[in-house]
């Protein structure tokens, strides 16, 4: 229906266009504003009144989760090392999954 109604408008304004025009009294001018008014009402009305994106895909760590180790993981203190950076004793950090 929307391809029809396109070709049925572009057609009547070629239409439009290759008839003779008078310039006189300013009749061109009033004859381009009514077109472009309508076309602008026209076209105001074809499209949709918002754009509504598809939502997002969820992260990629959705369907796994903490479930795919066996339970509820935590973070436990593990050795100590020594941080040359810093200049001081740290403890390394281990994932512990139940």
């Amino acid at each position: 229906m929307r391809r029809i109604l396109h070709v049925a408008l572009a057609t009547a304004s070629i239409a439009a266009m290759a008839a003779p025009a008078h310039a006189g009294g300013g009749d061109f001018a009033a004859g381009v504003f009514g077109g472009l008014a309508a076309g602008a009402i026209i076209g105001s009305t074809a499209r949709p009144y918002y754009y509504d994106p598809p939502p997002p895909p969820p992260p990629a760590y959705y369907y796994g989760g903490p479930a795919a180790y066996g339970g509820p993981c935590h973070w436990e203190r593990g050795r100590r090392y020594w941080d040359d950076y810093e200049g001081t004793w740290r403890w390394s950090r281990i994932r512990v999954c139940d």
